[in-house]
């Protein structure tokens, strides 16, 4: 490498150093430097035994999986027929299906609001049907629906721009040699798009984990991580254990991403060859 191309690599660099240095580097480490000050490796166990932080953490595993899980089953089926069927329309219901990336997690949560709470459209149909009103804003339901409405459309994306890139003329010799449609989708399909789904598998489940405008507006009845790290800070003023459970949240979705991206990357070279 000649040294003009170096002293390139090096300006490109700063930039990069600089990002890293001022949001990645110095916030983690003063987190670490704040769970270290108010008790170090105790505040982790205490963090990882006290009923009230597990059961905050095992909530928001289970809707961040189970929001992963519907993500991808719905997304994989509506991804592959948009890449797979031309139509009057297709450009404005893809449009429609991304345009929930717009919206903050406030605006889904009040959304949600709408929808399922106790002045809701559910409610009042539900009410004129039956007499019983039905509301689900303000529990885990209504913080899965708001999760899965902004999580759907990133995989939707990243389904279909992997479906488009599927050899037909694999499919076509599968059904050549007399594989039923099913056969088809399993053997041949469905192998294709697994680093797509693993990939943005991990990047619904790390959001999910994290989100918090939209738990903050329905937080009635909701005892998740950000919550939690949230009123650990504001209203206890507990500096230091709102650092430890940032830190494990931090490490969950660092490792999901981590392992997705590894993943991934097998899965690729495993097709290729």
């Amino acid at each position: 490498m000649s040294l003009k191309i170096r002293k390139q690599a090096m300006l490109m660099a700063v930039p990069l150093g600089a990002v890293l240095v001022a949001f990645f580097i110095l916030p983690i480490t003063r987190l670490i430097i704040e769970t270290g000050q108010g008790g170090g490796m105790e505040l982790y166990v205490e963090a990882l035994t006290n009923p009230q932080y597990v059961h905050s953490l095992g909530y928001t595993l289970g809707v961040s999986v189970a929001v992963t899980a519907v993500s991808l089953a719905l997304s994989g089926v509506v991804g592959v027929f948009l890449a797979r069927n031309e139509f009057r329309g297709r450009r404005l219901l893809v449009a429609m299906l991304t345009f929930p990336l717009a919206f903050p997690g406030v605006v889904v949560g009040f959304m949600v609001i709408i929808w399922a709470g106790r002045q809701g459209l559910l409610g009042q149909m539900t009410k004129a049907m039956s007499g019983d009103k039905i509301v689900l804003a303000y529990s885990l339901t209504g913080l899965f629906l708001g999760y899965l409405y902004f999580s759907i459309p990133r995989v939707v994306v990243t389904v279909m721009a992997a479906a488009e890139k599927i050899d037909i003329e694999l499919e076509e010799a599968a059904r050549s040699l007399g594989a039923s449609p099913w056969r088809v989708v399993i053997d041949v399909i469905i192998p294709a798009l697994v680093p797509a789904f693993i990939s943005s598998g991990a990047i619904c489940f790390a959001t999910s984990m994290g989100a918090f405008g939209t738990a903050f507006t329905l937080a009635t009845d909701i005892d998740v991580l950000p919550i939690t790290i949230y009123t650990e800070f504001t209203l206890s003023a507990n500096i230091a254990m709102a650092s430890c459970l940032s830190v494990i949240l931090g490490v969950i979705t660092w490792a999901a991403l981590f392992g997705a991206r590894i993943a991934a990357r097998e899965e690729s070279i495993g097709a290729a060859g």
